[in-house]
């Protein structure tokens, strides 16, 4: 049984920060998270270095051997540049970040961790963390000295002890897990994690809502908790490979803005699949029968074929009025465009209408999400398609200070 994350990635600035130095990855079989630290001159880069090392691995032709030491030397070319980019720029001194990665490797799980940014996991109605924070904190937490409540408001819970920074030793926890249909992961930074309450997140990741509504409403949580930092979260089903459409990789955060990452091709698998993929004709019954018998033949045909046509209009129509119940965000006319429907014709029939052209100009957004508003942006409802058209200002927004200050953006 083949395997796959559906999957919603979501990040936000925060209500005290200027600058989000989080950056989040989500594909089909790839989930990170990188809370970078060092101030506006590195933490934002050194997330977003991650993101553009680890990218490159998203695919599903590796056994957990394999996906096990692809993830961990993908985490290691992300230090060594970081290491470069360090020695280019004496300035960027002090700059590191957090990884949190979930690598899907047929029915196992690769999991890989540095920092203080965290990986849940939601199984039968429970949610545990499956991930151990390298933190000041949790070293007195494991000495004994303080318990886990006193942990939540220790005044140095924000100090980590292990994480990126392009030192040689810095090297990650790797283990793995078995994959099961139905379980939830959740990754994120600890703007998330240290803010709101785990019985709270638990709540959400519970009810009954897709990975984008869950990630959504966690964020929203963290806004309403005061989110003094960075928030980023990555809600994620592993479900069969034939039970949902095909997603397009999530980038989010400074990732999104200062090194949007490739854009992940086909499996090989996938691709040779396409490459060889015909339609078998069907073979043509010749009839040796009488006239007679080929008379009552052809009513039979007729008379079925009737019933067929009637059954394929009352479908089409009830397949229509779905239609008209999805959202989309795309463009016209070179601005960011909520549409109804789906970006599909049926013949001369179209299949959606723009109901908001907004006034935010692809032009003025990052690279990553101008080719993923053309390549149109799937919602499940109107609220969604509002609140993805408002991360897409906010993202358009910081691009065109970065650009102000003579940096490019979404190169």
């Amino acid at each position: 049984m083949a395997l796959t994350f559906h999957f919603a990635a979501r990040s936000d600035v925060g209500l005290v920060r200027k600058d989000n130095q989080d950056s989040g990855y989500a594909g089909p079989h790839l989930l990170v998270v990188a809370d970078g630290m060092g101030g506006h001159a590195g933490g934002d880069i050194a997330s977003a270095t991650v993101i553009t090392e680890l990218v490159e691995i998203d695919h599903d032709s590796l056994t957990a051997s394999e996906a096990s030491t692809q993830l961990s030397r993908a985490i290691t070319s992300a230090n060594q540049e970081i290491a470069r980019t360090f020695e280019d720029n004496p300035e960027l001194e002090g700059m590191g970040t957090t990884v949190t990665a979930v690598m899907r490797a047929r029915n196992k799980l690769i999991i890989a961790h540095i920092g203080d940014s965290r990986a849940y996991l939601l199984r039968e109605g429970r949610l545990a963390q499956v991930t151990k924070d390298h933190s000041f904190v949790q070293t007195l937490i494991d000495e004994g000295r303080i318990t886990e409540e006193e942990a939540s408001t220790h005044p140095q819970r924000s100090v980590v002890t292990r994480v990126l920074t392009g030192a040689a030793d810095d090297e990650p926890d790797v283990g793995a897990r078995e994959a099961r249909v139905g379980d939830r992961y959740m990754l994120c930074s600890d703007g998330l994690s240290g803010f709101v309450a785990l019985d709270t997140i638990e709540e959400i990741l519970a009810g009954d809502t897709p990975p984008g509504r869950a990630a959504d409403s966690l964020v929203s949580l963290a806004i309403r908790a005061g989110a003094p930092d960075n928030v980023t979260v990555i809600v994620a089903d592993v479900v069969e490979a034939s039970t949902t459409p095909s997603t397009q990789p999530q980038v989010v955060g400074s990732a999104a803005l200062r090194r949007p990452a490739k854009r992940v091709d086909n499996s090989p698998a996938g691709r040779a699949a396409a490459l060889t993929a015909q339609d078998d004709d069907e073979g043509v019954e010749l009839d040796e029968e009488g006239s007679s018998s080929r008379g009552g033949r052809w009513l039979r045909r007729i008379g079925a074929l009737v019933v067929a046509l009637l059954l394929v209009g009352a479908a089409a129509y009830a397949g229509y009025a779905w239609t008209q119940q999805q959202y989309y965000v795309g463009a016209q006319d070179g601005q960011v465009t909520v549409y109804r429907g789906v970006a599909q014709d049926l013949g001369p029939i179209s299949l959606h209408s723009a109901v908001d052209q907004t006034d935010i100009p692809l032009s003025e957004l990052p690279s990553f999400y101008r080719d993923e508003v053309r390549a149109t942006i799937s919602v499940d409802s109107r609220t969604a398609a509002n609140q993805r058209v408002d991360s897409l200002r906010v993202a358009a927004k910081k691009c065109g200070q970065l650009r102000a200050t003579g940096e490019p953006c979404g190169r």
